[in-house]
């Protein structure tokens, strides 16, 4: 081959190469060799604007952990299910089971000795009753509200679930535990032994990466690390004989609010540094913290005074308090799926009261068993369950 045709040869299979990296080459409707259009560039994946939990579903909206909960607003899990309001009764050994509608009994069930809370399970579908001196969790089916085999679980005072559903958390109130157990079979995985003493409500940061424990009898606080089930942080409250009861995170997420009986009032402590908390003055008896459904306003229980603080929270101050007629002993509750009522065991008075949410009056007075105490409101909004008497998310 003559050297000028070699020389041409190289040049125009180097300039094919060329072509062919950037894309390779494509034979036009003529024959003729033409270059492929370049391959679009993938879109960057966007982060979630929370780094939350590994496995937990995702934050719908970073300045409102209750985002999902807005009235009727039903996973689909439930949304067929009848809405009852299942009432523990800790000195009969049943749960009383309430039709909102009529406000009537319409049912006993008999669970185990010394029922305190009707909660939730993490996917929705079962109602596990916390009987706390018989060691047992009752199943609840929300769909028939028939009771199924209980289950062997030492000193269940409460029960909550880790965000992403790996794991339920026993709140072993006597054994000074916090047990981390199968969500479904409830088989022991974990045991954190505690220092304090009356382990018993909880909630969980935005992130779900840790959650802020009550200590009943010895006036504590806890900080625990999720994913690690280690308690990472202890305070002890500064009030003597506090009696710290519920917990719940303001919806922002930066602020967790605990009520005690003994302060009466409320203890106001940031999650993230877990310094020193203020607090705020509510009414006799401090017991239970519910939030409304548009996330405005967080209802308190004064169960020493038969009253209801209400708390705004972009005004952050107390607004208004609601007094039930002839007195009672409201403790812990719910707020029914629309919004507009208040459920709360009336613990010293075997009654349960439905409150309006817009006025504050009392809509009835129902009589149950003895000892009433964390009763579930069911179904509400939200996607999954953090446990206790029904925080979702």
């Amino acid at each position: 081959m003559h050297p000028n045709l070699v020389k041409r040869t190289l040049l125009a299979g180097a300039a094919l190469a060329v072509l062919a990296a950037c894309g390779g080459t494509k034979d036009g409707p003529d024959g003729a060799t033409r270059a492929a259009v370049p391959a679009p560039a993938k879109k960057a994946v966007k982060k979630p604007a929370v780094d939350g939990l590994p496995g937990m579903p995702p934050v719908l909206d970073p300045k409102d952990v209750y985002a999902a909960d807005r009235p009727n607003r039903l996973s689909p899990v439930v949304r067929d299910f009848p809405s009852r309001v299942y009432v523990p009764n800790t000195e009969s050994d049943t749960v009383s089971v309430i039709d909102p509608r009529t406000y009537q009994v319409t049912e006993t069930l008999r669970v185990g000795r010394q029922p305190q809370h009707v909660v939730p399970s993490w996917d929705l579908k079962t109602l596990w009753v916390n009987n706390d001196r018989g060691n047992t969790l009752t199943p609840i089916d929300p769909r028939t509200g028939k009771t199924g085999k209980s289950v062997e679980v030492h000193d269940p005072y409460n029960l909550y679930f880790t965000p992403d559903g790996k794991y339920a958390v026993v709140m072993a109130s006597l054994d000074r535990e916090l047990v981390f157990r199968d969500p479904h079979t409830m088989k022991r995985i974990k045991t954190e032994p505690v220092t304090c003493y009356g382990v018993n409500h909880a909630d969980f940061s935005l992130d779900g990466r840790y959650f802020i424990v009550s200590c009943e009898f010895s006036g504590e606080l806890l900080k625990v690390d999720t994913e690690k089930m280690k308690v990472v942080g202890q305070q002890k409250l500064p009030f003597q004989g506090a009696m710290p009861q519920d917990v719940k995170v303001s919806p922002d997420g930066k602020r967790f609010y605990v009520a005690d009986m003994k302060a009466d009032g409320m203890w106001i402590v940031d999650g993230d540094t877990f310094g020193k908390p203020a607090f705020l003055h509510t009414g006799k008896g401090c017991h239970g913290l519910y939030v409304s459904r548009d996330s405005r306003e967080m209802y308190v229980s004064n169960r020493g005074e038969g009253t209801v603080s209400v708390f705004d929270f972009p005004a952050n101050a107390l607004t208004k308090k609601w007094r039930l007629p002839q007195g009672g002993s409201p403790d812990m509750g719910g707020v029914s799926a629309d919004g507009k009522v208040l459920w709360l065991s009336g613990r010293y008075d075997s009654e349960v009261y439905a409150i309006d949410t817009r006025t504050g009056r009392q809509l009835a007075r129902i009589k149950v068993g003895g000892g009433p105490h964390g009763l579930a409101v069911y179904p509400q909004p939200g996607r999954y369950s953090l446990g206790h008497t029904g925080v979702f998310r």
